[in-house]
């Protein structure tokens, strides 16, 4: 059996970097996303809900709620042993009133962001049909947005990294 073992040229360290944006301007140099071991994870299911003028469904948090006043794409918890897209189907009759089916429910992004006392994991689900008119049922407002409009909207820090998934999904 032949074997053989190669010494790097450079230290690790010193390699360059490399991949489309490897430069110095790249996310290596980046301060990225803080990241806190050992925070419970929180897991929220989201909905981009599109109508036929492609506005984006917003709801603003109530008063009494943690970042009341902050507009979010609605959705909420996922139970324990409960799949995503059913917690979001559960959450909008429950939310909003309306009805949709998992076929409806077409995988955008996520988000994934460390508040002081949990880490927020949150899929989002793009829904272009549903039945129903949606209603703040637990007195939130609502609010349809164009989503070239939608930084206009004051929103909770994992709610702000997802504006470019849904504009680059919804403009054309």
């Amino acid at each position: 059996m032949n074997t053989s073992t190669s010494t790097p040229t450079t230290a690790p360290e010193e390699r360059p970097l490399s991949g489309i944006d490897g430069g110095p301007r790249g996310c290596w140099n980046a301060h990225g996303p803080t990241l806190v071991p050992g925070l419970p994870i929180v897991l929220v299911a989201a909905a981009v809900l599109v109508d036929p003028d492609r506005r984006v469904l917003l709801a603003q948090r109530p008063e009494g709620k943690s970042m009341a006043g902050l507009w979010e794409f609605p959705g909420g918890k996922v139970d324990d042993g409960e799949p995503p897209e059913l917690a979001l189907i559960r959450e909008l009759d429950e939310e909003l009133g309306i009805e949709t089916r998992p076929g409806c429910l077409a995988p955008l992004t996520f988000a994934s962001h460390a508040y002081a006392k949990f880490h927020l994991l949150m899929p989002v689900f793009v829904i272009r049909s549903w039945r129903g008119t949606p209603t703040g049922r637990e007195g939130q407002d609502l609010a349809w947005v164009a989503p070239n409009r939608l930084r206009e909207f004051p929103m909770p820090p994992a709610d702000v990294p997802l504006i470019a998934a849904v504009q680059d999904a919804l403009i054309r």
